[in-house]
């Protein structure tokens, strides 16, 4: 039998017991763990520091520097001037800020839909088809290409007199515009280039997403008689949400800040249809 009592433990057999202390032993298992923790702790924010510090003086400062000097008149060959709000005042009078912001939401409104021809294409992908490495790879490929060599690439596709894209659509008796000198079409042009773009990168995002689905559910859903679209509808699409608000929140952000692609192929023109 045995009993704790004060900190002791007391074991017994036959008439005979001892008497052992375990409060020091404890106390010394406490204190290396407690020092363990606080080097592991230590050793972790050693690792952190440089990113932190890049996190800092890359991101942060910049941030915050270039707020304090919205605020200031600032020549850069004399000492900053306060202004107050006035350059926001002029900002929001200006009529090409408005003109940019309409066309920024514009190109980044028809950016999204591109999206879905990721999705088509992983699932198309996904569906164990010959060759799915080769054509993974292929899509994948725009994708680490640099925007000025795509620019410049599609700049002489859309070209009306010799451009490929004009040429396809005269086989089928359809005479094409001139894509990046009309202000009607200079546009869309430009988001069908982001789509081709990056359909690869967010493609293998959704396949990524596809894979990690579990096949016992389209096995399940197989025997009840479900179809393609009842089982991409019931169970494709509520399984894939979190990569799907991943995609669209990462191709979000991401097309506000282009700019190689439109000074490339239009420099924000004609006019101002892609400033």
């Amino acid at each position: 039998m045995g009993r704790r009592d004060t900190g002791k433990l007391i074991l017994g057999g036959n008439g005979m017991g001892r008497a052992i202390s375990i409060t020091p032993r404890l106390l010394i298992f406490q204190r290396f763990r407690r020092g363990a923790l606080r080097e592991q702790a230590l050793w972790a924010y050693i690792f952190l520091s440089g990113s932190l510090l890049g996190l800092l003086v890359f991101w942060v400062f910049p941030i915050v520097a270039a707020f304090g000097l919205s605020f200031v008149k600032w020549s850069l060959l004399s000492p900053p001037k306060w202004a107050g709000i006035s350059n926001f005042r002029r900002l929001l009078n200006d009529p090409y800020f408005w003109n940019a912001l309409k066309n920024t939401f514009y190109y980044v409104a028809g950016v999204m839909p591109g999206i879905a021809i990721s999705l088509f294409l992983a699932v198309l992908l996904n569906q164990g088809l010959k060759f799915t490495t080769f054509y993974r790879t292929i899509y994948y490929l725009p994708t680490i290409t640099m925007w000025v060599a795509i620019a410049l690439v599609w700049k002489w596709l859309y070209s009306p007199q010799y451009g490929l894209v004009n040429w396809v659509l005269s086989l089928f008796g359809i005479h094409g515009p001139a894509w990046l000198s009309d202000p009607k079409w200079a546009m869309p042009a430009q988001i069908f280039v982001s789509w081709w773009k990056g359909a690869g990168y967010n493609m293998v995002i959704f396949l990524a997403g596809l894979q990690g689905i579990p096949q016992i559910y389209y096995e399940a859903a197989a025997i009840d008689g479900a179809n393609w679209w009842q089982r991409f509808r019931h169970i494709t699409l509520p399984l894939l949400t979190p990569t799907i608000y991943f995609v669209v929140v990462m191709t979000f952000i991401g097309s506000f800040g282009v700019f190689a692609q439109i000074y490339i192929m239009t420099e924000g023109g004609p006019g101002q249809a892609t400033t």
